[in-house]
């Protein structure tokens, strides 16, 4: 059985395979110089990582607060566009029920009622018939009517006078 490893010389790794229970042995240069880039990564890391916030230049805090910002901005901007891309697809659908005579339109029956407070503290309620209302079927409000879903939430409305 062979493994693969990955050894050409000074020029840096190339795929050659070996077996599995071969030893590769490096210089003493080559496995010092590999080993003090990595440790010399790691200390600086971890002298980065001990230092207080305080001590720290203030790159570290703005690229902090750059990064929230960016975050913020590419948040808003999404939701804004699905917003969009979501009332669009409403009124392309809207429109296509329209074209086609494919009920875009309903009527809901709602009963108006006020309430009118007195001086005495009462309220008196004055109740109005119940109207049919044209309603829209979609999610969002087209043509100047209101979606059949708000309508059926909201069968009496109540103006205070």
């Amino acid at each position: 059985m062979h493994a693969v490893g990955y050894r050409d010389g000074n020029k840096g790794f190339a795929r050659i395979p070996f077996p599995a229970n071969a030893v590769v042995c490096l210089s003493e240069g080559e496995l010092s110089t590999r080993w003090s880039t990595r440790s010399t990564r790691w200390a600086n890391l971890l002298t980065i990582l001990r230092e207080p916030s305080s001590a720290r230049s203030g790159n570290v805090e703005l690229n902090l607060q750059d990064a929230l910002k960016r975050f913020l901005k590419i948040t808003v901007a999404s939701v804004a566009t699905a917003l969009v891309l979501v009332y669009a697809g409403d009124c392309a659908l809207f429109r296509y029920r329209s074209a086609s005579n494919r009920i875009p339109y309903g009527s809901i029956a709602v009963g108006h009622h006020y309430a009118v407070q007195h001086k005495n503290g009462k309220t008196e309620f004055l109740f109005d018939a119940p109207t049919a209302q044209i309603c829209v079927h979609s999610e969002f409000p087209h043509g100047g009517h209101t979606p059949c879903w708000y309508l059926v939430r909201h069968i009496e409305p109540r103006t205070d006078i």
